[in-house]
């Protein structure tokens, strides 16, 4: 399953776009549509065009995509498998394969999992 131009609009929207590094709500070094950068030499990145950060975008979205898909075992809506992209786009694949939500989820128990998206709204 792939994320939809609705849902992939939605994330570069919510991320913004920046050609520059940058330090994330969290402290993370970031460019473009929330790419994350090696947090060691972050600093020193150049400045990127807008070419570049939807390619980066474009491989960022694929391996949450591949993550979402190997980690919940349940059939999703359109609109479910876009709000976990972004999840996992925003808090990692480790966050997903640890959280309450996927154990929820992957039980079948849609409404509890999808109540579980409220706790993760605090940057740390």
């Amino acid at each position: 399953m792939q994320i939809s131009q609705n849902g992939a609009e939605f994330i570069k929207r919510h991320e913004g776009l920046v050609l520059r590094p940058y330090r994330d709500a969290v402290g993370k070094w970031t460019v473009g549509y929330g790419h994350l950068l090696d947090q060691a030499t972050g600093a020193k990145f150049g400045p990127i065009t807008k070419e570049q950060a939807n390619l980066l975008f474009i491989q960022d979205k694929t391996s949450k995509e591949v993550g979402v898909t190997r980690l919940i075992s349940v059939p999703l809506s359109q609109p479910q498998f876009d709000a976990l992209v972004d999840f996992t786009f925003n808090l990692g694949e480790g966050a997903l394969q640890r959280s309450t939500l996927r154990s929820k989820l992957n039980r079948k128990e849609y409404s509890a999992a999808a109540n579980e998206f409220l706790k993760w709204n605090k940057g740390k």
